[in-house]
């Protein structure tokens, strides 16, 4: 209980000695975490200028993706005609290493529109219950009602939890995009 904890503090806190990134190689792991984004990290046994060029290469020979790549950092989503609400993207950054290898840091997510809708939400709540917090404390300290305030913090707290749920039912709509978009860079890193 204690690792998984630790775990979701340095995902939460972006720290990359987190023994989950190194699990984070496998499909599987990847749609079965708790997490809605999940994180991970592969090492190459080749130069940041070949995995781009594979990238490039790619770009112009899919059909069934859409890669971006801009500067070291690749985005590989799904065409338009094919993507849903919930259609999930890969975002790659390359980080070059002294011995001429390099890092792939791989993230997935959904399209930054519906991240950004999720997060203003998040903090629309979180606000809203804060607010109640201290307005349900004042009518407290002042011997005055209540009950409205902390029957809305029950709701913000309900709130939270329908949106944990819509996020996971999310990344289970997305979760065959996921796998495709994980081998397709698999097969393109030929790894």
């Amino acid at each position: 209980m204690l690792k998984n904890i630790t775990n979701v503090i340095f995902i939460i806190f972006g720290l990359s000695s987190c023994p989950y990134l190194d699990r984070m190689t496998q499909p599987k792991e990847i749609v079965n975490e708790i997490v809605l984004r999940p994180r991970f990290k592969i090492e190459l046994d080749y130069p940041i200028h070949i995995a781009l060029g594979l990238f490039d290469e790619a770009k112009k020979n899919t059909e069934k993706f859409i890669v971006q790549c801009i500067d070291d950092h690749v985005f590989i989503k799904i065409p338009k005609e094919k993507q849903h609400f919930w259609s999930p993207q890969l975002d790659l950054e390359i980080i070059d290493k002294l011995d001429r290898t390099c890092v792939v840091h791989g993230l997935f997510g959904p399209k930054p529109s519906v991240w950004t809708l999720f997060m203003f939400i998040h903090f629309l709540v979180a606000t809203l219950f804060i607010g109640m917090g201290v307005w349900a404390y004042s009518n407290l300290s002042l011997n005055n009602p209540y009950a409205l305030q902390v029957t809305i913090m029950g709701l913000m707290i309900l709130i939270w939890v329908v949106l944990y749920f819509a996020g996971r039912m999310g990344k289970e709509a997305g979760r065959k995009e996921m796998i495709q978009l994980h081998n397709f860079m698999k097969s393109t890193l030929k790894i």
